[in-house]
This record gives structure tokens, C-alpha cells and sequence, in this order.
């Protein structure tokens, strides 16, 4: 009898030694987790969408030749000032000069034409006339009346001729007068040279089409930014929004500017379409060049003083282990769904979602509603949160540790089974 109590009293302390370390097995991950915390602050927001342009004068003109002929000055270089008017260049004058002269010479020989035909024209007349007289008195012939008229029809014609040749030589020297003028080239507006492509003694051929011998920029206080916005953020963009931008001369300083307009002609490169959104700056230090690659953002959204919350706060779920029985991590992303980061208003205002709350050392679900994002914080508008709450943003799990030994169990986790042996 003493043997089976000892025995039964053997059985009951393995099974409570073992109860008590599975139970204690079971509790301690959820007790071992480490979360991090960020406080809900407040603070200011500020949405944008960013974009890549290139820097150009407002006001930028190309200056060719309208004539042919060999550059014989060039008086301008390599950002040289210049005014509306002054002379960039001329091309040697003498071949121009030389075709004025012929043309004029062209010119006085209709005019002498001209002038051969309206005399033949007068003695068509008279011998009209006194052949129209003799015929009247009775004593002419009719016949030579009306050699004569047709004689005088062919006089007005060749007059008629004639005034056309001198039109025409006339219209002749004109165009060689424009040419010789031509061949000194000036500049259409004020501003910059910024671009040279020929130099003194090199031919100039305009016979297809005028080449460009200068660039001009207009005032360089005034510049431009040509920017290429995504179609999925050119509708958060209007025109008189602000815009920053950075340019690699200068990494620490950050431009400002205005928008514009947005152009609705769309640019597709790769299946990738695209809007240009042309931005207006100022320049009165003269930083920025022609040219040069910004790095835009328009800020679309602003807040000040407002409730946010780290992005990384609203993508944490914790573990499955951290949670009473039963209970879900809260609302998961459906497939398709956006992202909540970067949406803005329309996209955030009417879509609640959950945040987790660290509260007597366990996490908390709250559910809010979001406003806009900077992308690294979220606008709370709605929500049971305070300033100064502990938002949880991720936590470190415990690695998963194997079932303690029961008393009495084999090295390679075996039951023992030695109580027959007892027994």
C-alpha cells in the first residue's frame, strides 16, 4: 500500500512539474516582445508630387543667315551682352553688291523698253488716225485702216509688256537690296549669347534653309522650368502652385517658383505618359543656368499644427502571439488596394484605417481616419488618440524556442519511460 501512494504522489509531481513549464512555455513569447514606440506630435505637413525638368530662359531665340556668302566679322562671343538691334556678325558684301548691280543695270534697261514702247504706241495712233480721216474724205483705202488699228493694238500690248519687265527688274533689285542688307546680321531682342557656331573665314550656305549661326537668351533674371509630370499626379498640380526645386551646382540652396501652365500636349516615352508643367523663377543672382537639371516638388497640401503619425506606424501589424485568442491583427490591404502613403486628401479623407496603441505594455487597436502625407508623417483627422501617445511602429519577436523537457524525458526528446520500471 505504501508503494502505490509513493507511486501515485510520483505521478502527480511529473505531471504539475510538467504543466507549469508548458504554461510558461505558452506565456512567455507574447511576455518577451519588444515593441518600439514613436509619440503622436503634432506638427506641420506639407503633400507634394515630385517631377525632373530642365532649366531655360523664358525668352530664347536662334539667329541665322538669310543669305549665302563667306563670314568676313563676327563680333560677338560666348556670353556677350548684347541689345536689340546691335550687329553679331556680317558676311562679306561684294558677290551681294555685285548682283545689286546687275539688277539695277536689268531695272534701266526695262525702262528704256518701256519707253521704245510707248513711243511705237504714239506713231500707232497717228497713222491710225490719218487713215481713219482718209477714209472719211473718201479717198482712203479701208484696208489700211485696219492695218492700222492693228497696228496700234499690238503697240499698247508691247507697252503692257514692258511695264511688266520693269516690275520685274524693279522687284529684281529690291530682293538684291534686302540681300546686301542681310548680310549684316543683328541681334532681334536683348539678352545673352549663349551658343556660337561659327567663327571668321567659314561659308555660310542658306540655300535649304537658314542655318543657326547664334543663340540668344533673353534676360537671365527671369528663367523657366520645364518639368515632366506623371498623369497620375498632374491633377494635384494648378497653376499658381508653389514649387521648390534643387540643382547638383548647388545641393544646399533650394528655388522657388510658381507654376504657370500645365500643357495638355502629352509626352509618351516607353508606355510612360507624361505633361509638361512649365514653372516661372527668378534669377536675380544670376545661380542658375541654361540648361541645368531640377529637381522639382509642388507642394500640393499644407498643414500646420496638426496630429501626425509615422507611416511606419500605419503598415505595422503585430504578432499573431501578442494577441488575446480569437482576435485579428486589424484590417488587411485588399489586392489592389493603394498603398495609404502620399494620397492626399480624396484619397485618405474618406478611408478609415488602424493604428496600434502601446497601453499598460499591450498593443491597442484604434481605428482613423487619415489626411495628407509628406510621406515620411500622415495628418490624424479622425480617432481616439492623443497627443503624446505611444504609436507603435514595429516590434522585435522572440525566436520560437523548442518545448521544455518534461521531468523525466530523454536527451532526444523522448518520454522517459522507465515509471514500468517503477511499477
Amino acid at each position: 500500500m505504501k508503494r502505490w501512494i509513493g507511486v501515485l504522489f510520483a505521478l502527480l509531481a511529473l505531471g504539475g512539474a510538467g504543466w507549469f513549464g508548458l504554461t510558461r512555455w505558452k506565456a512567455s513569447p507574447a511576455a518577451a516582445i519588444q515593441y518600439k514606440t514613436a509619440p503622436l506630435e503634432r506638427g506641420d505637413l506639407r503633400a507634394s508630387v515630385t517631377a525632373t525638368g530642365t532649366l531655360s530662359a523664358v525668352v530664347t531665340v536662334q539667329v541665322g543667315s538669310q543669305v549665302s556668302g563667306r563670314l568676313s566679322e563676327v563680333l560677338v562671343d560666348f556670353g556677350s551682352p548684347v541689345k536689340k538691334g546691335q550687329i553679331l556678325a556680317r558676311i562679306d558684301p561684294e558677290l551681294l553688291r555685285a548682283a545689286a548691280s546687275r539688277d539695277r543695270a536689268s531695272l534701266s534697261v526695262a525702262q528704256g523698253s518701256l519707253a521704245r514702247a510707248r513711243a511705237n504706241l504714239a506713231g500707232a495712233e497717228l497713222r491710225r488716225d490719218r487713215a481713219k480721216n482718209l477714209v472719211e474724205q473718201g479717198v482712203g483705202n479701208r484696208s489700211d485702216l485696219e492695218d492700222a488699228k492693228v497696228s496700234l493694238d499690238a503697240a499698247r500690248a508691247d507697252v503692257q509688256v514692258a511695264r511688266g519687265q520693269v516690275e520685274q527688274a524693279n522687284a529684281a533689285l529690291k530682293q538684291s537690296e534686302i540681300n546686301l542688307n542681310n548680310a549684316v546680321i543683328s541681334s532681334p531682342v536683348d539678352g545673352v549669347v549663349i551658343s556660337r557656331t561659327v567663327d571668321v573665314g567659314q561659308t555660310v550656305a542658306a540655300s535649304l534653309q537658314a542655318p543657326t549661326l547664334f543663340t540668344i537668351a533673353g534676360d537671365l533674371r527671369k528663367m523657366q522650368v520645364d518639368t515632366s509630370v506623371a498623369e497620375a499626379d498632374v491633377g494635384k498640380i494648378k497653376a499658381g502652385m508653389a514649387a521648390l526645386f534643387t540643382v547638383d551646382a548647388f545641393p544646399g540652396e533650394t528655388f522657388k517658383g510658381s507654376v504657370r501652365q500645365i500643357r495638355d500636349a502629352a509626352q509618351t516615352v516607353q508606355n510612360v505618359v507624361t505633361y509638361n508643367a512649365v514653372i516661372d523663377v527668378d534669377n536675380p543672382e544670376l545661380h542658375l543656368k541654361p540648361g541645368m537639371t531640377a529637381n522639382v516638388r509642388f507642394v500640393y497640401a499644407e498643414r500646420e499644427g496638426v496630429l501626425r503619425v509615422a507611416n511606419a506606424a500605419l503598415r505595422f501589424r503585430p504578432p499573431a502571439e501578442a494577441l488575446p485568442s480569437g482576435s485579428a491583427p486589424g484590417r488587411q490591404r485588399p489586392p489592389g488596394e493603394p498603398r495609404g502613403e502620399g494620397r492626399g486628401e480624396k484619397g485618405r479623407g474618406e478611408r478609415p484605417r488602424v493604428v496600434w496603441v502601446l497601453r499598460d505594455g499591450k498593443p491597442q487597436r484604434v481605428r482613423v481616419k487619415l489626411g495628407v502625407s509628406d510621406g515620411s508623417f500622415t495628418e490624424i483627422v479622425e480617432g481616439e488618440l492623443n497627443e503624446g501617445d505611444a504609436i507603435i511602429t514595429d516590434a522585435d519577436a522572440p525566436a520560437e524556442r523548442p518545448a521544455p523537457a518534461l521531468p523525466g524525458a530523454a536527451p532526444g526528446g523522448a518520454q522517459n519511460r522507465g515509471m514500468r520500471r517503477v511499477l
